[in-house]
């Protein structure tokens, strides 16, 4: 058996079923793995070990009694630093924010401790989750456990960093441009962003509604699973979607469903390595029995006004700033906030507009497919110390977030699904999109597409610092 930090959800519960194991043997296990990586890896901001033994002990002796509250009964999680834990402190990256312990739960976090999850701590975040890699004022840089000189993405890069090297099997991440996919595809991890509604908030946030918590794991089951837990509807939220089955089976089998795919979106490429990594895949689809298509959306890159509406959260979540508090802040979400400060309210409501008229665009293009395959990004991780890598001649892509970005704007399920390393030996997956509200669908394809590639449970078991690294 392998060890309980190497395990996935879907094997732990089993073990524990089983009388294998406890869940107090398995958070042992990866506080045991904390210990070797984390102060090499930096992927958590915030951990209470006691208060997860407790929660452990509890779960150890439900499911000694043979009656734990569900599935994620005794499972340890980490939760992202832009998502409140009650008695944790929620600083979201920035020095700017009282290191005073939370009273109440997220929603999606109260979904999880009703089902018997152990909270590990919270993960590491730039700035309130402003970019896609994982540095930031208060807590400094998180690396990728693949190479520890690169990115994990961001900004759910703790999270990432957390599960690729062993450290959970389960994290809440949220995304609002690729924060959830980005990390996990550098990372060799699933990575979900739900349909807009589909996890309850209690308060919308900034990056509203662009921004919604998501699941990721080393395997599309647990991601099913988790999100099945974490979407449990709540009063306190009263937009959120119905309740839908996420449960994904062993058959892979897609026939009947109409898959689009293609390399480019609105104008941006792919890297070559990357463009040939992903069209290899795309025979899997047509063997699991679907009519395929290479084609995609003929939308315009819709980067100019998505950048409107993070700007425009920027500020608000700076509303309150004293000029000291905003000199110390990160200088790119500093931009943004000054950026947003400038925007008019008719600005704003022509972004929306925009959003509007291009998920319009994108609802046509799905009355037609069932689901889009293209990259998750246009490259594999980068060096850190860099917000975007170099530009090359031949890039067309305005930014990392070019293929997930417009899926937020839509409001649509994706989720980025690994496959492999490319020749450079770093990991790579795709991005399978659906229709506003079938998660269902998405988790079915993507589970399928897991089967038969076999790459699932991908997990870094060395993690060294490079020999030149400083920080």
């Amino acid at each position: 058996m392998s060890e309980p930090y190497e395990m996935s959800c879907v094997e732990l519960a089993r073990a524990y079923r089983d009388r294998q194991l406890t869940p107090r043997d398995a958070l042992e296990s990866i506080l045991q793995r904390m210990a070797e990586v984390e102060p090499v890896l930096n992927a958590f901001c915030w951990r209470d070990d006691e208060a997860a033994r407790a929660a452990a002990d509890a779960a150890s002796a439900r499911w000694a009694g043979g009656a734990p509250q569900g599935d994620l009964d005794g499972m340890p999680i980490s939760i992202k630093d832009l998502v409140d834990v009650a008695g944790m402190p929620t600083r979201y990256g920035s020095t700017a924010s009282p290191d005073t312990p939370v009273a109440t739960d997220a929603p999606c976090v109260a979904n999880l401790r009703q089902e018997g999850a152990i909270v590990l701590g919270k993960t590491t975040t730039p700035e309130y989750g402003h970019k896609g890699v994982t540095d930031s004022p208060l807590t400094g840089i998180t690396r990728n456990p693949w190479n520890t000189g690169m990115t994990t993405g961001g900004s759910s890069g703790g999270a990432a960093a957390a599960l690729a090297s062993g450290m959970g099997p389960l994290a809440v991440g949220t995304d609002g441009g690729g924060s959830c996919r980005k990390p996990a595809n550098y990372c060799g991890l699933v990575g979900m962003k739900p349909s807009l509604g589909r996890v309850p908030l209690t308060a919308t946030g900034g990056f509203w509604p662009l921004s919604s918590p998501g699941p990721m794991t080393r395997t599309v089951r647990d991601a099913a699973a988790l999100l099945q837990v974490m979407s449990r509807p709540q009063i306190n939220d009263p937009f959120v979607l119905p309740p839908i089955d996420l449960t994904v089976d062993d058959e892979a089998n897609l026939k009947g469903l109409r898959i689009a795919q293609s390399v480019e979106l609105a104008g941006a490429n792919a890297r070559p390595e990357v463009t040939a990594a992903v069209q290899q895949q795309f025979s899997v689809f047509a063997d699991l029995g679907a009519d395929v298509e290479e084609t995609a959306p003929a939308v315009e890159n819709p980067m100019p006004f998505y950048r409107t509406l993070l700007d425009s959260g920027s500020a608000l979540y700076a509303a309150g700033w004293t000029d000291a508090e905003l000199a110390l802040a990160d200088t790119t979400f500093r931009e943004g906030i000054e950026r947003g400060r400038a925007l008019s309210a008719v600005d704003l409501r022509a972004a929306y507009l925009q959003r509007g008229a291009f998920a319009g665009q994108m609802a046509a293009f799905f009355d037609r497919y069932d689901l889009l395959v293209l990259p998750c990004n246009p490259t594999t991780t980068y060096e850190l110390g860099m917000r975007e890598p170099p530009k090359e001649p031949t890039d067309t892509w305005p930014v990392t977030v070019c293929f997930t970005a417009p899926f937020n704007i839509t409001g649509q399920p994706a989720i980025t699904v690994p496959f492999g390393k490319t020749e450079s030996g770093l990991p790579v997956g795709l991005q399978i999109v659906g229709r506003y509200g079938r998660d269902d669908l998405v988790l079915r394809a993507a589970a399928a597409f897991e089967s038969t590639t076999g790459c699932t449970n991908q997990m870094v078991t060395k993690v060294d610092l490079p020999s030149s690294a400083s920080d």
